[in-house]
């Protein structure tokens, strides 16, 4: 089977975070099962596009910004190209669609092609009301429509969705996200004792403030506790570095750019504790892949995995409060049986339900009935 992706953006600092991350390793196991694959994006960084994403294929394009926004506006011309002629000679084709110009290329190059393809939009497609959101939607969802199918996370997400997509729009699958065992990634790091850990972009909705608020709390009852925050900046960093400042916390919480993923994994497998303060985060993949690496995790309850990981023990679960982030992180910090309890209950809920490989097996049966 050949099997073309289209994400909107792949980059040297992982800017696009967890779609990008999905669709890479969606394909790396579908070519583990003898497809063929190609993913289709824009390319940003410091150096050229590499030829492929780990064993993927890449075919790309400069990121160029046609419109504001930091990725809705993202186009290439060329990009059009690739896409027609990658699709023309897929048998599937598979778009990581938020509201941009790329994902619209993509459906609309899809349906021109007169492909049939899935659409799985990732929790980034939401009922809102702004003018030039309508506007965009006057195109993009009629695209949308002409889907096969599309791949939700989770209940939240469908109940969205419907209601963007309208009455007699095309079936919601739901599929979880899925991390694949990490070959060497993190074999041999030294895991710091008590070096907690916020890895994702510097974004409101992600609440960096607040992990820098429960740093300051935990510090006050461990002095010899240390904190990273790694993550590309959407903003926030200013406000990060006067919180650090006003609680006296320099040289104890740092700041440390944005991380490639191998470099990601690193960093989890070196960590003690990994902290993801976000709200309404709809399916964290760092969340999946600190507890693939053998991290214990602290999250918040409006995660939508968090009751699957609380009935599982596989992670703390709070209400992101800062006070109440910092209890479970000193809970794991200093009780070595509750942290080893966390790490096995979390390569199980790996294992059983947030495995790539039962991911794949859903998404093959997906597409043999296109």
């Amino acid at each position: 089977m050949r099997v073309v992706h289209v994400v909107t953006l792949v980059s040297d600092d992982g800017a696009y975070g967890g779609p990008t991350r999905v669709a890479a390793g969606q394909l790396e196991e579908c070519a583990d099962r003898g497809h063929e694959v190609t993913l289709v994006s824009l390319w940003r960084g410091r150096t050229p596009a590499p030829a492929r994403l780990g064993s993927v294929p890449l075919r790309t394009r400069p990121a160029r910004s046609l419109l504001p926004g930091r990725f809705t506006g993202l186009m290439h011309p060329l990009l059009v190209r690739d896409m027609w002629t990658a699709m023309g000679q897929a048998d599937v084709v598979h778009v990581h669609a938020g509201r941009d110009l790329v994902s619209i290329a993509a459906l609309a190059v899809a349906a021109l092609r007169r492909k049939r393809f899935v659409a799985q939009t990732h929790g980034m497609v939401q009922p809102r009301r702004a003018a030039a959101v309508r506007l965009f939607d006057r195109v993009y969802v009629p695209l949308l429509r002409r889907a096969h199918g599309c791949l939700v996370l989770t209940e939240q997400e469908r109940r969205h969705l419907a209601e963007v997509v309208g009455a007699g729009g095309p079936p919601l699958v739901t599929l979880p996200n899925g991390v694949r065992p990490e070959r060497g990634g993190g074999v041999g790091e030294a895991r710091r004792e008590k070096e907690v850990l916020f890895l994702a972009r510097l974004h409101p909705r992600k609440r960096p403030e607040a992990f820098v608020e429960m740093a300051a709390l935990v510090h006050r009852r461990m002095p010899d506790a240390r904190f990273t925050l790694y993550g590309a900046d959407e903003g926030v960093l200013p406000a990060v570095r006067r919180l650090i400042a006003a609680h006296g916390l320099d040289g104890i919480v740092t700041y440390g750019g944005a991380l490639g993923h191998a470099e990601a994994v690193r960093a989890y497998a070196k960590a003690a504790v990994y902290v993801l303060p976000s709200v309404d985060e709809p399916f964290p993949m760092t969340v999946i892949e600190a507890l693939s690496a053998g991290t214990p995790v602290v999250c918040t309850d409006t995660c939508g995995i968090a009751d699957e990981l609380a009935r599982r023990g596989a992670a703390m679960v709070t209400d992101g409060s800062p006070r109440e982030m910092a209890d479970a992180v000193c809970g794991v910090l200093a009780d070595d049986t509750r942290r080893d309890a966390l790490v096995e209950a979390g390569h199980r809920a790996v294992a059983e339900a947030f495995s790539v490989h039962a991911v794949t097996d859903r998404l093959e049966a997906i597409y043999r009935g296109m």
